[in-house]
């Protein structure tokens, strides 16, 4: 216990050599956010093919050890705090378990493979790191929601609506319908595109309404929950807005929320929160929908987020779980929050106090609404628990931020204000 308290409590470690070359202290130092001193000629870092040790650690040299306190006394303090968050980033992401060594092996092999596809060393040496930044995706940087901000990229101008569909068409005023002309009057909308899980046959083009942007309706292979968040070719737009056929959302709320998505890209934006909580009389996590301030995960019902996330949720998220959400027909997003939280370390970001954001949430004896099934909430409540499992850990983060637009319920001329119809919902 006192090793491991000094450990905490150090700036710095010396790392010396063991019996052979390397030593047991060096990952100790790293989980304990100590900065390591390598005094070991010769040793090869673990995974030096890939990290920057140099962004974690001071490599010394074990024939000149008088020079160690000199060393460590020149590092300014923005280096060491830069120098112990790595330490950090790196035990988190490639050390933790043995799952994660074994996996950022296995992976370094693949790189070698084919390297034609292999991850450049910002990858590896930045979050997420190089087991969330999959080279089939990309192998350009630039590409990730994640660097934006290293490479001084912008996020693009515009999105794409991805809207989910299990109901007929029924009429011009079906919820859906009102829904695409909704979202298509958003000067940032560049396309929409109907994912069309229903048991019903596709409608003919004439039935859907007319938009001054394209739009397209994809017949769903397997109709399943979890395809809707299948990496489709068609979106072309680095930001989606995912929506079920049945939210409520104005235009005005649409344009708000693109805004606040291109200041948090590697995030998930939206309007309806929930939350998480430990239960310790059953000790498992508890799922919540109280309306509070607090909140840990936004409903991708009516959500902006990276495509990136589809291609990740569809080629990262075992098998298993997918099976689980396309069985219960639930869950898949509190999933895509359990990934983006995972990867991210960050909560999501809500938008506006909206309560409500679907027409059957008013009306809960619809047969549509899944939300009036008695086992909805229960089986939330299991799902919890078996995504917490598959990562070893709740990646889910609590958030009491919201952003509202400048002027909102303020008591100024309705004609100053941008988003005017926004505070009537």
């Amino acid at each position: 216990y006192c090793v491991n308290e000094l450990l905490h409590n150090s700036s710095f470690c010396l790392v010396p050599r063991g019996r052979r070359l390397g030593s047991f202290r060096f990952l100790e130092a790293l989980q304990a956010a100590c900065i390591p001193v390598i005094l070991s000629n010769g040793w090869e870092l673990p995974f030096s093919e890939v990290i920057d040790w140099r962004k974690a650690a001071i490599i010394g040299d074990e024939r000149l050890l008088l020079q160690v306190p000199s060393i460590t006394r020149s590092v300014g303090r923005d280096r060491i705090l830069a120098l112990r968050q790595q330490t950090q980033f790196l035990w988190d992401a490639y050390f933790s378990s043995v799952t994660k060594i074994v996996l950022t092996t296995l992976e370094i092999i693949h790189d070698r493979v084919d390297s034609h596809v292999s991850r450049n060393r910002l990858l590896w040496n930045s979050l997420p790191g190089g087991l969330y930044a999959l080279p089939q995706y990309s192998t350009d940087p630039a590409q990730f929601p994640f660097y934006y901000a290293i490479l001084g990229k912008s996020p693009s101008q515009q999105f794409t609506a991805v809207i989910h569909t299990v109901t007929p068409l029924q009429s011009q005023i079906s919820p859906v319908v009102k829904l695409i002309i909704a979202v298509a009057k958003s000067k940032f909308c560049a396309q929409i595109v109907v994912l069309w899980n229903c048991d019903k046959p596709l409608p003919p083009r004439n039935k859907w309404p007319s938009t001054s942007v394209p739009l397209t309706v994809i017949e769903g292979q397997t109709k399943m929950m979890s395809s809707r968040f299948s990496p489709h070719d068609v979106i072309l737009t680095d930001a989606i807005l995912s929506l079920d056929e049945d939210s409520v959302l104005s235009t005005n709320e649409v344009d708000f929320a693109f805004l606040v998505w291109q200041s948090f890209p590697e995030r998930i934006v939206g309007y309806p929160a929930r939350s998480h909580y430990w239960d310790s009389l059953r000790s498992r996590w508890g799922y919540t929908s109280k309306w509070t301030n607090d909140y840990s995960m936004v409903l991708t019902g009516a959500a902006f987020y990276h495509r990136y996330y589809h291609y990740l949720f569809t080629h990262y998220v075992p098998a298993s779980l997918l099976t689980m959400v396309d069985h219960m027909a639930n869950c898949e997003d509190i999933l895509m929050n359990f990934l983006v939280s995972a990867v991210t370390k960050q909560p999501p970001i809500k938008v506006t106090q909206k309560k409500q954001y679907k027409e059957t949430m008013m009306s809960q004896g619809s047969k549509s609404s899944r939300w009036a099934d008695p086992d909805h909430f229960a089986q939330r409540q299991t799902c919890m628990n078996a995504f917490s499992h598959w990562l070893g850990f709740m990646p889910l983060v609590h958030s009491q931020m919201r952003l509202d637009p400048v002027l909102f319920r303020d008591q100024v001329s309705i004609l100053r204000k941008k988003y005017r119809d926004i505070e009537k919902l």
